[in-house]
């Protein structure tokens, strides 16, 4: 048999159809939102129908590929109901649910010294005359 050359078959197209599936599952492994660990594939079929007389063929040729799923994105919700009106509340926080007191409200992160309730940052190393 004389050999096929994929890389001309149906003028070129399953080349750049190959490549572009390529390109796509090589960015999908640098996305840092996908899973490292999931397996990549690009898929080349090519599917080969013939007439009775066994002298003419139709290959229908597609190129498919399978990239890792965005991670879901997690959050967190207070969620109660209102004893007085019965109604219920969800309320999304993050680190820290709000109206709770944080230390970096107090101490400054960078010193370590408290703030006074003025605003104004209380060294407690200098001695008091």
């Amino acid at each position: 048999m004389n050999q096929i050359e994929l890389k001309e078959l149906a003028n070129g197209a399953m080349q750049e159809k190959a490549q572009k599936a390529i390109e796509e599952v090589i960015e999908n492994m640098q996305d840092p939102n996908t899973p490292w660990k999931n397996k990549r594939e690009v898929i080349i079929k090519m599917k080969f129908t013939q007439n009775e007389d066994r002298d003419d063929a139709t290959c229908e040729i597609s190129v498919d590929k399978k990239t890792a799923p965005i991670k879901p994105v997690e959050t967190k919700f207070s969620i109660g109901k209102d004893l007085r009106t019965g109604e219920v509340f969800a309320e999304e926080y993050g680190p820290q649910i709000k109206g709770q007191m944080n230390m970096s409200d107090y101490v400054d992160e960078d010193t370590g010294e408290i703030h006074e309730e003025t605003g104004k940052v209380v060294d407690y190393r200098k001695k008091e005359a």
